[in-house]
């Protein structure tokens, strides 16, 4: 057991299969474990990589193991599935991840902090909530549309739900249905603004947070998900490289020496991706009252190119700029004659 150097981790619920291998590759080790066993084994073991899946509990279990002295790397899912040889079985699959964790030029996953992980938990929530508050709308809307009465798009009509019902005979039970509907609108839309409370009361604390708020166009949510995805960044080369992990660049299809561009690869995290978006389009919206190299520059795109692809093209210089502020420690500066870090 002395000669591991690398151990492979199939994460389970309650159990892990652990596949252990010396410096030449060769198999010494294998072995299935409970999820305290898997403890007690790491913390008696000598110091080696450990490596496995990016998925539920990884970042949690990497750090944990990283505290017994353990070099722990998580890999991306989609570069472990080439490497499992013959029928898929657990065994495999951790046999699998450290063949892929043995190439060169296999790509790595920083393992999250605590407080990133609370902060990505925060986000996660408030997204279920909005969809609940959109499906008790829309829901609302529906019932009303049923008997005869159509209500303005929006929320804000909602607000005023019983003064609405008071101005029209409907049936008594759907009246009781519509209330208890709009007391469930009422809860989810505190429940969010308390969650929105929370994250605020967070960024305010986070130093790499306060300085991507500096971006024009970038608010407190998005400022908030890269502060807890991107982290402080140095998990990527360059900045295009996190714009293309987050699919803002071009998808390359090129064959026999001929370049071929395509549209954006809409790949990875598309939360990202969708709030850097509409960060662009807020900032073109809001273009007049820009000043600086950054508005030169989006005001010339928008003479040659439609207003779509001048907001993702501008999401990717959002995005890089949040790379070089989160690798640089400094903070946007838009004066004119001053290089905006991209």
């Amino acid at each position: 057991m002395q000669d591991v150097t690398l151990v492979g981790i199939d994460l389970g619920k309650h159990s892990f299969h652990l596949h252990g291998q010396d410096r030449h590759g060769q198999a010494v080790f294998r072995k299935k474990v409970g999820r305290k066993q898997l403890i007690e084994f790491f913390a008696a073991f000598h110091a080696c990589t450990v490596v496995m899946e990016a998925c539920a509990g990884a970042h949690h279990l990497a750090r944990k193991l990283a505290g017994f002295g353990h070099q722990v790397k998580l890999i991306s899912p989609q570069f472990v599935r080439p490497f499992v040889k013959g029928n898929k079985n657990d065994f495999v699959d951790a046999e699998a991840i450290c063949e892929a964790a043995s190439r060169p030029a296999m790509r790595f996953v920083t393992p999250k902090t605590e407080s990133q992980q609370m902060l990505s938990a925060l986000h996660r929530v408030r997204d279920s909530l909005i969809r609940d508050r959109t499906k008790a709308v829309n829901q609302i809307h529906g019932f009303l549309l049923e008997f005869g009465i159509s209500l303005p798009v929006g929320q804000s009509v909602i607000k005023r739900l019983p003064a609405v019902l008071a101005e029209h005979t409907l049936p008594p039970r759907l009246i009781e249905i519509l209330e208890r509907l709009h007391a469930h609108f009422k809860y989810l839309s505190e429940e969010i603004a308390e969650i929105d409370k929370e994250m605020a009361r967070q960024l305010a604390d986070d130093d790499l947070g306060q300085r991507l708020l500096t971006i024009p166009g970038v608010g407190p949510i998005t400022a908030s998900v890269l502060s807890a995805e991107m982290g402080d960044g140095k998990q990527y080369g360059c900045s295009r490289d996190f714009a293309a992990s987050i699919g803002l660049v071009p998808r390359q299809y090129s064959t026999g020496g001929r370049a071929n561009l395509l549209g954006i690869s809409k790949r990875g995290d598309k939360n990202i991706r969708r709030l850097l978006v509409q960060c662009a389009r807020v900032y073109m919206q809001q273009l007049h009252r820009q000043s600086g190299r950054l508005a030169e520059w989006v005001r010339a795109m928008l003479t040659r190119r439609h207003s779509n692809v001048v907001a993702c093209a501008l999401a990717n210089k959002l995005a890089r700029t949040a790379w070089a502020l989160a690798t640089r420690h400094g903070t946007f500066d838009a004066r004119p004659g001053l290089n905006a870090p991209a």
